[in-house]
């Protein structure tokens, strides 16, 4: 790390997962321009969300992390930001009601562009193109000229994280999150499925307490939280050069932040001390997150943590397992221990995904829901077992029913996969298998939280 952290200091260190760009002199003008362009969120709600999460690390809410694998350009859509919108305060209203819990929700929404890759190069044939990694970089058609990293594409990704933004803000506070509308934001192919029908038996149930709670005079204009949520948003912070452009003073405090989103995390490829990823994320004052795969041992954890959170601010760092469902038991106790240990104050999130992913029979790279499930509650099973609070869950998912993951109430099998695999990089849970994800959390949930009254009450 350099003594004096600037903005900029990341460009002296060695760096993974890097586009070539074959123009500089263009790359530096959409950087220039972009360094003047509004931000896309604010110091405030940075701080906002980084109180939020404080409130997770003390075991006193739970975080819900979820949107797509990576926004493309030719998905975007307004109804396409709806339904995942949607299906994310489905899960949420499953978790407050359903394990009396307090949801912090985050999307990897409007910045979710860049992907980091496994090889720099893919081949088709006798043909070897650079790597697709992302829309904000290059085009996932596999010709030459597509796949030539584009400066032009980051200023296009900034003003779709805008317009994502601005519909977000509008539906979090404009009466779509209205608690009242809980059974309305049950869409139609979920609707006719077992978790459908579930939710739709919780949603009477909490039509009968906002009943109840309007009779005694509780109402949404003596109490805003109940027709409209706070909503943050989210995406690995990949492409520095555009993390840097968005990053400003904050004029109240004279902290740097990251206006690009609320909350930013380094990927397992690119969480190297000493490398640029992580001297970019200890600069700003957002809410940070880290991704810990297996190949993480506790010693590099806590000087990943002494170097993103010195303060041990409670609520800036959050440490995203991707273990594998065969591998979370074994590899994340040695973590926790560490952590606690150390006395430092983290938020713990489950990632059930990524060390999950296989190839299916008929080629499609695919991830089996009961390995998800497996991994959730593993989670779970390890921090109930070591005392701590497990205090999250970040995922993959979409609105729209697509048949990208194999299993859940649905049975995906690995024929049903081409019929509606949309994905521009990694498989998706579709909204019937994340409702169902979010009712397996507010289980492991309930449980956790009864051991804890026990715990209080033994004491």
């Amino acid at each position: 790390m350099t003594a004096r952290w600037a903005p900029s200091t990341w460009r002296d260190l060695p760096i993974q997962q890097a586009p070539s760009y074959p123009d500089e002199d263009a790359l530096g003008a959409v950087e220039e321009r972009l360094a003047t362009a509004p931000p896309l969120v604010f110091a405030g709600e940075a701080r906002n969300l980084k109180r939020a999460l404080a409130n997770v690390a003390s075991g006193d809410a739970f975080l819900l992390q979820g949107g797509d694998c990576a926004e493309s350009f030719a998905e975007f859509h307004p109804d396409n930001i709806r339904d995942t919108f949607r299906v994310l305060l489905q899960m949420a209203v499953v978790l407050t009601f359903g394990a009396a819990c307090p949801v912090v929700k985050v999307g990897r929404m409007a910045g979710q562009f860049a992907k980091p890759r496994s090889a720099p190069t893919e081949s088709q044939g006798d043909v070897e193109l650079p790597s697709y990694r992302g829309d904000i970089v290059n085009g996932i058609e596999f010709d030459e000229a597509a796949r030539a990293p584009d400066p032009q594409r980051i200023l296009r990704a900034y003003h779709q994280a805008a317009s994502t933004l601005n519909l977000l803000r509008a539906f979090a506070q404009g009466g779509f999150a209205d608690l009242h509308r809980v059974s309305a934001w049950n869409n139609d192919f979920v609707a006719d499925s077992p978790q459908g029908h579930r939710y739709a038996r919780m949603a009477e149930r909490i039509q009968e307490a906002l009943a109840f709670m309007e009779a005694c005079g509780l109402t949404p204009e003596s109490a805003p939280q109940m027709r409209e949520t706070e909503f943050y948003t989210s995406h690995e912070a990949l492409l520095l050069n555009y993390e840097q452009a968005m990053t400003r003073v904050d004029s109240a405090t004279g902290d740097w932040y990251d206006t690009s989103a609320h909350m930013l995390w380094i990927g397992d490829r690119t969480r190297q001390p000493g490398h640029a990823h992580v001297e970019f994320l200890r600069g700003v004052k957002n809410p940070v997150g880290l991704k810990c795969g297996p190949s993480l041992d506790p010693d590099r954890l806590i000087r990943l943590i002494d170097i993103l959170n010195p303060a041990n601010e409670p609520g800036r760092l959050t440490l995203i397992a991707r273990m594998g469902a065969g591998r979370v038991e074994e590899g994340l106790p040695p973590l926790i221990r560490a952590v606690e240990r150390e006395g430092r104050a983290v938020v713990w999130s489950c990632d059930p995904m990524h060390g999950n992913t296989i190839k299916a029979s008929n080629g499609f790279k695919t991830r089996p829901f009961d390995r998800i499930l497996a991994e959730a509650r593993g989670f779970f099973a390890v921090h109930r077992a070591e005392g701590t609070h497990a205090g999250g869950v970040h995922f993959e998912m979409t609105g729209k029913d697509v048949t990208e993951c194999l299993g859940g109430a649905q049975a995906i099998r690995d024929d049903d996969l081409s019929s509606r695999y949309h994905t521009h990089c990694d498989p998706r849970l579709n909204a019937s298998q994340a409702l169902e994800l979010a009712f397996l959390i507010a289980e492991q949930l309930r449980a956790e939280r009864g051991e804890t009254v026990k715990a209080a009450a033994a004491q």
